[in-house]
Parts: structure tokens; sequence; C-alpha cells
């Protein structure tokens, strides 16, 4: 007799940079919480670019947040379509200030902080695009050291 526990899945993480990419990863993280009544958490992560121009006063914060607002509207939609629940958060991907700090970090503390039950995430993107490096060096490292079952698409 099996005394295990069923699968469950509550909440599923899906860090994302704007990319196509991470579009595609958002898609199958709704997918994965329809199949499991599950909701969805939109974590756009900004890259260190960005952060340190945001600090430096050479990037519009104006500019950012509507690119990002714009990515999670896009994302909206698809979640919309079935329903799941879908929540969105941004945070800096990197620090001026704290060396740890860097995006596979700043995913696993999120996916502890909102007790994500499963992750998805974009692999090595195909396009040469800065924001998209963020979640590439992050991937590995998310793989390699997440408590949860992690998806890379």
């Amino acid at each position: 007799m099996d005394d295990s526990e069923p699968f469950t899945v509550d909440t599923v993480l899906a860090p994302v940079d704007g990319s196509e990419e991470s579009a595609t990863a958002v898609e199958y993280a709704i997918a994965i919480a329809d199949r499991y009544d599950a909701s969805v958490h939109a974590l756009f992560v900004l890259g260190r670019g960005v952060v340190q121009g945001m600090n430096a006063g050479t990037v519009d914060e104006e500019t950012i947040a509507t690119d990002t607002q714009g990515f999670f509207d896009r994302i909206q939609a698809v979640a919309d379509e079935t329903d799941v629940p879908l929540v969105t958060a941004v945070d800096d991907g990197f620090s001026q200030t704290r060396k740890t700090r860097h995006p596979g970090n700043v995913v696993l503390d999120t996916a502890d902080t909102i007790d994500a039950d499963f992750i998805v995430l974009p692999r090595e993107p195909v396009t040469d695009t800065a924001s998209s490096e963020v979640l590439e060096k992050a991937a590995e490292y998310v793989l390699a050291y997440a408590s949860q079952p992690v998806l890379s698409v």
C-alpha cells in the first residue's frame, strides 16, 4: 500500500525577463496550473544593465515599467483564456551592494517566499537580447538548487 500523498500544485512560479522564451515558459506554467487547479506567479527579473541604469539615472524607470506592464498584459490574456489566476511581481536580479544577489537566488528566494510548488523557466534563449541574458544565467542555478520540481522549456 502506497502511503505517499498525491502530487499537488497550488502555486507555479514563472520567472520572466520579457523575452519570447520567457513568454513561452509562462504558457507552460499556465498549462500546468490549469491541470492542477493552481495559480501562476510571474516574477519579472530585471537585468544587471537595467538595474545599474536605473540606479545611475541613465535608464528611464517609466519606460521599464511600461515595457514590463505590457509583457504582463500579454501573459494575463493567456491566463484569462484558461481562467488561471495570475499574480505578477518585479524584482531586481542584481545588486550593487550584495554580491550574492543574482537572478538564480532571486528566483529561489521568491519560490520559498511564495511557497511555490513548481517552477517553470526558459532555458538558454535563442535570441541575443540584453534582457534574455537575465534568466539564461539563472536557469542552470535554479535547476541545480531548487527544492521544487523545475521545468526548463
